[in-house]
């Protein structure tokens, strides 16, 4: 398999996509979803964290159990979708920092238009998650990526739930070096820009606005 894509097969993961691509869906359950969802994500893109020990007391004996080492990571959402993933991350990673990175697709050129960005500090000594659920065209994950590399980021992986051929390509071309975790590969985009078979708009039916 490409190592610059690691598709999450596991059940669990893809019985809840499927549930979430249901257009029946209601606002209320997919986010829930979401949120679950980005749990099973994570235990995927944060595999490889690195590790060291420290002395514990069990009630047995004394011993030098595992902890995650080096700095806290960083989780960087995407706005506004990303913040779906965030979540469910956050219940799992509860200490790791977080920031923002305001972009919105201008529906003419369907380029990035940034608004925000807002990031930790110390980026260069974290692994840096980016999550945002859908990687299409690939133009707006590609530049907030660019925004955390001028900002220090060295370590970066991409967290998405569904990616589109064309987004990963792009994502590729100008950073092989940011490994993509995701639960699908679809088949194409629309001319819209859409991924298809895909879920339809993971913001609007996050928020319920549309």
């Amino acid at each position: 398999m490409d190592q610059h894509l690691k598709i999450v097969d596991h059940p669990l993961v893809q019985h809840k996509l499927t549930l979430m691509r249901d257009a029946a869906t209601s606002t209320a359950v997919f986010r829930q979803l979401l949120r679950e969802i980005s749990q099973l994500l994570a235990y995927e893109v944060t595999r490889n964290l690195p590790m060291s020990t420290r002395q514990i007391e069990t009630p047995l004996m004394t011993m030098d159990a595992p902890v995650i080492g080096g700095k806290k990571l960083a989780l960087v959402s995407i706005l506004r979708a990303g913040n779906g993933l965030l979540d469910g991350i956050l219940e799992l990673v509860p200490s790791a920092r977080v920031g923002f990175v305001g972009l919105y697709r201008d529906e003419e050129t369907l380029r990035p238009v940034q608004y925000y960005f807002k990031v930790p500090q110390g980026l260069g000594d974290r692994l840096t998650i980016a999550v945002d659920p859908m990687l299409a065209t690939g133009n707006s994950s590609v530049a907030a990526i660019d925004l955390l590399k001028q900002a220090g980021a060295k370590d970066i992986r991409f967290l998405c739930l569904l990616a589109a051929p064309e987004g990963v390509a792009r994502m590729k071309e100008a950073h092989p070096d940011v490994p993509i975790v995701t639960a699908a590969l679809d088949s194409h985009l629309n001319e819209k820009g859409y991924i298809v078979p895909g879920l339809g708009d993971a913001g609007d039916r996050m928020f319920g606005t549309k």
